[in-house]
């Protein structure tokens, strides 16, 4: 289960890296696509890829932040579990001997 979070969380991290180099600040990203010389027309229009690309941006930076509040979840329920079986173990000692840590 771990291993597919991961899976996903990187794919969403390159995606997400890709999709926020593909804009342009000006909105103009993809905009000479459009088929034929009229970049206000079609489906990569101006407008269009804007609404799409920030779309696209929105639901990777949503399915980024759930994996890695998921990830981190797993991780705090693995470790704090770890760490409170240690420290509640006793400590023996035996003859007046200091014991090796194993």
């Amino acid at each position: 289960m771990e291993k597919v979070i991961l899976v996903v969380h990187v794919i969403s991290a390159i995606s997400l890296v890709g999709i926020i180099l593909l804009q342009k600040s000006e909105g103009g990203a993809l905009s000479g696509l459009g088929g034929g010389g009229d970049p206000s027309a079609g489906v990569f229009s101006t407008k269009g890829t804007a609404n799409a690309l920030t779309r696209i941006t929105a639901v990777l930076a949503v399915i980024f932040m759930v994996t890695a509040l998921i990830m981190a979840s797993i991780s705090n329920k693995s470790i704090s579990s770890n760490i409170l079986e240690k420290v509640n173990q006793p400590v023996e000692q035996t003859d007046g001997e200091i014991p090796l840590a194993e």
